[in-house]
């Protein structure tokens, strides 16, 4: 039988999630709000106990409400940035399966391509999938079997935030790092990068060849 102390915190976590259901879109972005400064920095395990066990009961309605409304814009900062708690906890690898079944990675790359999309909105989708991308090599390969390098090329040659390019190179020298199976695409990406119109795009792709190690049997042709 579960304790008095259980059961109230139980009861916590279902009333948090009803409040979530049944808030519109001002509502939201103030439980938003409150979930970053309450939770920044988390550990998983710390998560854990701060929804009774039921952390993922709140992701899986993060994500579920990014599918829904990430093409308009709404509240698209708080959301990723809430979502980005759970993925960068230490411990938080059950978050980013969880995330990444859901279809997670698409909806990232599709963020970096849509027009109406404040570009502080887009830098943070290259944070999450910075976060994603240095979880270990089969999330690289993810990244890249969605063809994430075209995605994310092409947003570091359009941006006008010289902060986003930067945070994109530091996904791409990821990318390209510890990622045998892609390294020749990223290596191309970086190249088609070059001759675009973007002086600081160029600047950062070029860097990012130079310090690159390309593995034997890597052209870049």
């Amino acid at each position: 039988m579960t304790s008095i102390k259980e059961q109230a915190a139980i009861s916590r976590l279902l009333s948090f999630l009803q409040d979530w259901d049944n808030a519109g879109k001002v509502a939201r972005n103030h439980i938003l709000n409150n979930f970053i400064e309450t939770n920044q920095g988390k550990t998983a395990p710390e998560l854990e106990q701060e929804f009774s066990q039921g952390a993922s009961l709140f992701l899986v309605r993060l994500t579920t409400w990014l599918r829904l409304t990430y093409m308009t814009g709404s509240c698209l900062d708080k959301l990723l940035r809430s979502i980005g708690i759970f993925l960068s906890a230490v411990s938080s690898n059950r978050y980013l399966i969880e995330f990444l079944e859901v279809g997670g990675v698409l909806t990232l790359l599709e963020i970096l391509g849509l027009e109406k999309i404040k570009e502080e909105d887009k830098k943070e989708s290259i944070r999450l999938l910075q976060v994603i991308a240095n979880s270990g090599r089969k999330y690289k390969e993810l990244i890249c079997e969605s063809y994430g390098v075209r995605s994310i090329a092409e947003f570091l040659a359009k941006s006008k935030s010289e902060e986003a390019q930067e945070e994109v190179q530091v996904l791409l020298d990821s990318l390209v790092h510890g990622n045998p199976k892609y390294q020749n695409q990223v290596h191309k990406g970086l190249i088609a990068l070059l001759p675009c119109a973007s002086p600081k795009a160029q600047q950062l792709s070029l860097q990012t060849l130079r310090t690159a190690q390309v593995s034997p049997g890597c052209t870049l042709l």
